[in-house]
Parts: structure tokens; C-alpha cells; sequence
């Protein structure tokens, strides 16, 4: 499986994305997704996650209440809706998938087998 991350940019604080993560080759469908950010310095982090079906999603606290995970199986991609960005989520954003089909959602780096190249956003103030 390839992903593919898009929709990173310059923002203001305040402003909202939409990241998308497609899988160029294989299929996702039935995979648990991720998101993750890396800031400039700092190590991987977890943001978001996702159930093969869409019905179980879960979310690190720094982005509970202004993010939506999301997915479409028939397009064969993720989504990350972020809102309300402030500076401290400027990062890299990378879309991950677990290999293993069927499985729960996990918020470990440790758990995703398929990365994509990562999408980078930029939130000033």
C-alpha cells in the first residue's frame, strides 16, 4: 500500500484544513488509519485514528474538540478536518495505515506498517 498526503499549507491561527491521505496502489478499506505530526524538532506524535468501517475514531487530547477524522472506502481515502489551528500544530502530517485488516485503532507509531510521505502545515500567529 502507498499513501499519499495532501492539503498542508500556510494558515493563520484560527483557520481550518483538510489533509487527505489516498492510497495510490492497494486498498484501504479495510484498514485502521492514522494521522500523525512531527514538529521541527520533536518526535513523531499521534493525532488521530480510525476503524476500518468509520465507527470508532479517537483523537489526542491537543486536537479533541477541533479535528474530525474521517473516510471514504470507496475513494480509497482518509481525511484529517482541522479547525480552530493554532501555531503549536505546525508539523509535518503524515497518514498511516496498520497493515493487519480488520483490527482496533491504536495511537501508537509502533502499530502502523504503511506511511506516506507526509504533508506539511504551517500555522502563524
Amino acid at each position: 500500500v502507498q499513501l499519499q498526503a495532501s492539503g498542508g499549507g500556510l494558515v493563520q491561527a484560527g483557520d481550518s484544513l483538510r489533509l487527505s491521505c489516498a492510497a495510490s496502489t492497494g486498498t484501504i478499506s479495510q484498514n485502521v488509519m492514522g494521522w500523525f505530526r512531527q514538529a521541527p524538532g520533536k518526535g513523531r506524535e499521534f493525532v488521530a485514528t480510525i476503524n476500518w468501517g468509520g465507527s470508532t475514531t479517537y483523537y489526542a487530547d491537543s486536537v479533541k474538540g477541533r479535528s474530525t477524522i474521517s473516510r471514504d472506502n470507496a475513494k480509497n481515502t482518509v481525511y484529517l478536518q482541522m479547525n480552530s489551528l493554532k501555531p503549536e500544530d505546525t508539523a509535518v502530517y503524515y497518514c498511516a495505515a496498520r497493515r493487519t485488516t480488520l483490527i482496533t485503532t491504536s495511537s501508537s507509531v509502533g502499530a502502523y506498517d504503511y506511511w506516506g510521505q507526509g504533508t506539511l502545515v504551517t500555522v502563524s500567529s
